[in-house]
């Protein structure tokens, strides 16, 4: 039991991210302030960093590319994010780490627009939003956004704001006499490059992954005329038949930044000679590095000395953090269960728990540089943006919270220093209490720890592992110096009933957090997925109340046995029932419903789908889970072009009622299906199968109804 309680404890691992102001405004913004049928709109998302904040690039070095998701009105389509020219995103050390964006920034998108608009009317046009923002720091950001356009007949007025920055894209390599040619070279690729006017401060931004973005480029230039060193990325083969995209950034002679797009073949040596001459460049040298964040200069000395202040306060401070008290709150109680024992162990249990502190931030530090090495972009909190991760937290916080509530026993033992752990082994339960504190404070960035775990994020692996250890030993320093001074047990209050409220008290922040990894989870599954996910929760709290109900003192036989047999079937079928899959690929468009739409969808000689429904009707649920499971039906929809309209009666809405009230009806669920051929619809019943519904499309309609 001791042992499945630590197991369920070790892993609410990196349990809550740092709680943070977002960093980037987003917004949908328009080129033109109306929309005409049929002809294509221009949106953009519009981002407005922070200072020393940045998002990134398509093809982002480290780091993830802005990603924009559309929820758009039937008939409409939109065209991938068109990406500005970039910026070289630098760490403190003004080392290179990706390619990205600050300041104000307009990405571009060109929508589809379908004729059958009618002026007039409006449009909403949906789309969520999903970035990564970074400073020292890196922070997954999202947005719902959501941009509502008159439709007029005539040509819209356009916004010159947007215009202007949709106009700035990189000019495609082959206008306005630019002459590039690209070339492969030992150890890496060369870029030659003939512009019409002259040109400074190139950089090249490759769209594939064999250009080394971390490497300096070696740049030759004179007037309107370079030659550029591409390194490549160790890690990367050129593929034979490889093209070198990207773009060219570069000053014009009014300091201007700009971009060109490059897609060129590689080329001869000879051939590209031809194409463009740069012979009297030759190869610049390759530009100063920063000096290294470890320089032996008293500056570089007394920023040390701070950052590693602040990582030992910053530990320190870790004790408090929410998603460490509830557990170190239980090794106070086992400190005080020990007052008054020999002292000796007292400090050998305190040594055990730092020693487990400090292998775990050593190990966490070494996986760190691993993937840094590696190219990974780091941060807190990014096993967050896991659905299957925030489920299995949400069912380990629940479980460990009604563990602490008294629901079930494992044993407080197992989470502190008890009596019970007065032998090696006792010793060796603390070692993995230590780790066990180090796994769940990971995510926390308590005051003075952020600019700490920067810099160690940032520096050279020895001086970062400095850094770590100074963490491990702010986050070790009570219980260290309990080792060095065993007598500060005695100070401690003395055990007593106290003990057991505190320990259930510790119970209600991690229910809090169950809270928090729902809304989480909800902005991460569909609804079908989310549902299963909460009644996964209840199924789990069952299953953990018939294993207390088994092994509570006192419960023999096979009626303790089946309990406990039963409560354990019910922990893995929650874990089979909440476990977030990859939703299927939707079959089926839905619609917002209108009746305006109905009518719309008759005249085109559409079959018609309609499907009044609510998120608290559990029958609805039920229903489309069996009908649309059904591969005929798929088929019939998507052959027969039936277009499926969705009543969302979740919240109270006038013209659903109304129209419910017009067939009769004060309820949901209640389908309806129209013939392609017109005429009044099909009424379906409230329970549905495959059947009922291809019926109901196969059946005419009488006479008498149409």
């Amino acid at each position: 039991m001791k042992r499945l309680g630590l197991a369920l404890l070790a892993l609410c691992g990196l349990l809550l991210p740092a709680v943070a102001l977002a960093q980037v405004q987003a917004e949908l913004v328009a080129a033109d302030r109306s929309v005409q049928p049929g002809q294509p709109v221009q949106l953009a998302l519009r981002m407005q960093h922070d200072p020393h904040w940045h998002s990134f690039w398509k093809n982002a070095g480290t780091g993830l590319p802005t990603r924009l998701m559309w929820e758009l009105p039937a008939g409409w389509s939109a065209d991938a994010i068109q990406w500005p020219t970039p910026v070289l995103v630098r760490d403190r050390e003004g080392n290179i780490t990706g390619h990205g964006y600050e300041g104000l920034l307009y990405l571009p998108v060109r929508l589809a627009v379908p004729a059958g608009l009618k002026p007039g009317t409006e449009v909403e046009l949906k789309a969520q939003a999903r970035w990564l923002m970074c400073e020292t720091v890196c922070i997954p950001g999202k947005a719902e956004l959501s941009l509502r356009m008159p439709v007029r007949a005539e040509p819209p007025q356009p916004d010159e704001d947007v215009r202007a920055a949709i106009a700035a894209m990189p000019m495609p390599g082959a206008s306005e006499g630019w002459q590039l040619a690209a070339t492969r070279e030992q150890g890496g690729l060369a870029l030659r490059v003939a512009a019409p006017t002259d040109i400074a401060e190139l950089h090249f931004f490759p769209a594939d992954g064999f250009v080394s973005y971390k490497v300096p480029q070696t740049i030759g230039n004179r007037g309107a005329r370079a030659l550029l060193k591409l390194p490549l990325d160790d890690a990367e083969t050129l593929p034979a038949d490889a093209r070198l995209r990207g773009v060219l950034a570069y000053n014009d002679v009014s300091g201007t930044y700009r971009g060109v797009e490059v897609d060129l073949p590689f080329v001869a040596e000879a051939e590209a000679a031809a194409l463009v001459s740069t012979t009297d460049l030759g190869a610049a040298p390759a530009p100063a590095t920063t000096p290294s964040a470890t320089g032996a200069t008293a500056r570089d000395a007394r920023l040390s000395l701070l950052v590693v202040l602040f990582a030992v306060l910053g530990g320190l401070i870790l004790n408090l953090m929410p998603c460490v008290f509830p557990v170190l709150g239980l090794k106070v109680v086992g400190f005080i269960e020990q007052a008054g024992s020999d002292r000796r162990k007292v400090s050998l249990h305190a040594l055990s728990f730092t020693a487990g502190v400090l292998l775990s931030f050593w190990a966490l530090a070494a996986a760190l540089a691993v993937l840094r090495e590696g190219g990974q972009q780091l941060g807190w909190g990014f096993q967050l943006q896991s659905a299957p991760f925030v489920f299995v937290l949400a069912l380990v916080m629940l479980a460990f919270a009604m563990n602490l509530s008294g629901v079930f026993e494992v044993g407080v033992r197992a989470t502190a220093i008890g009596s019970r752990l007065q032998t090696q082994g006792g010793a060796a339960g603390s070692f993995f209490s230590g780790m066990l504190a180090t796994v769940v404070a990971t995510p926390c960035s308590a005051p003075f720890l952020a600019p700490a775990l920067g810099a160690a994020l940032a520096l050279p692996t020895v001086p970062s592992f400095v850094v770590f250890t100074a963490i491990a030993l702010g986050l070790a320093l009570p219980y260290l110096l309990l080792s060095v001074f065993p007598r500060l047990v005695g100070l401690l209050p003395r055990p007593g009933a106290w003990m057991e409220t505190f320990k259930q008290l510790m119970a209600f922040p991690l229910y809090a957090t169950v809270g928090y990894l729902l809304w989480v989870l909800a902005g991460q599954l569909h609804e079908a997925a989310l549902l299963n996910a909460l009644l996964a929760l209840a199924v789990l709290a069952f299953g953990l109340w018939l294993y207390g109900r088994g092994t509570r003192p006192g419960a023999r036989g096979h009626g303790a046995r089946l309990a406990t047999g039963g409560g354990l079937l019910a922990l893995l079928l929650a874990a089979l029932l909440g476990w977030p899959r990859a939703p299927a690929p939707e079959q089926l468009q839905w619609e917002p419903w209108s009746g305006e739409r109905v009518q719309q969808l008759q005249q085109e000689g559409r079959p018609i789908y309609v499907d009044f429904t609510a998120r608290w009707c559990a029958t609805c649920q039920v229903n489309k889970k069996v009908v649309f499971a059904s591969g005929r039906v798929r088929d019939y929809f998507r052959q027969h072009r039936v277009a499926a309209l969705k009543a969302d009666w979740t919240n109270a809405d006038p013209l659903i009622t109304a129209e419910l009230e017009k067939w009769n009806r004060s309820a949901v669920p209640f389908n309806l299906a129209y013939p392609a051929s017109g005429g009044a619809p099909a009424e379906l019943p409230e329970v549905l199968t495959p059947e009922i519904v291809l019926a109901a499309f196969d059946t005419p309609t009488p006479r008498g109804q149409e």
